[in-house]
């Protein structure tokens, strides 16, 4: 997908998801392609990458450095999403959005 066209359903700007994917980019959790086709897609299968896994991408790790009830608090946002995978919230968008999912 174009990262124009994803800035513009998501109304953010074109340079903050420029920044983004290039961060998932050089870890290798997307692919680009330049060119009229270009874009960005998923380097493996959106059913094997965790939210956890992209939110640390970013973010660095989820509560390092929490004590105490802050330390259960990451820990159990990190298992929640840990359990979360892409197309996870994929589906869950398309749900909340009334959009029909097709599967192949």
């Amino acid at each position: 997908m174009p990262i124009a066209e994803l800035a513009r359903g998501a109304d953010v700007p074109v340079q903050f998801l420029e920044q983004l994917f290039a961060n998932l980019r050089r870890a290798g959790l997307l692919r680009s392609q330049r060119g009229v086709k270009g874009g960005y897609s998923f380097a493996r299968p959106a059913d094997q990458i965790t939210v956890l896994e992209i939110v640390e991408l970013l973010d660095g790790p989820l509560g390092q450095g929490a004590s105490g009830v802050f330390a259960d608090a990451a820990d159990a946002a990190r298992s929640v999403l840990a359990s979360s995978t892409v197309a996870d919230v994929f589906e869950s968008e398309a749900r909340a959005a009334g959009t029909p999912m097709y599967h192949i």
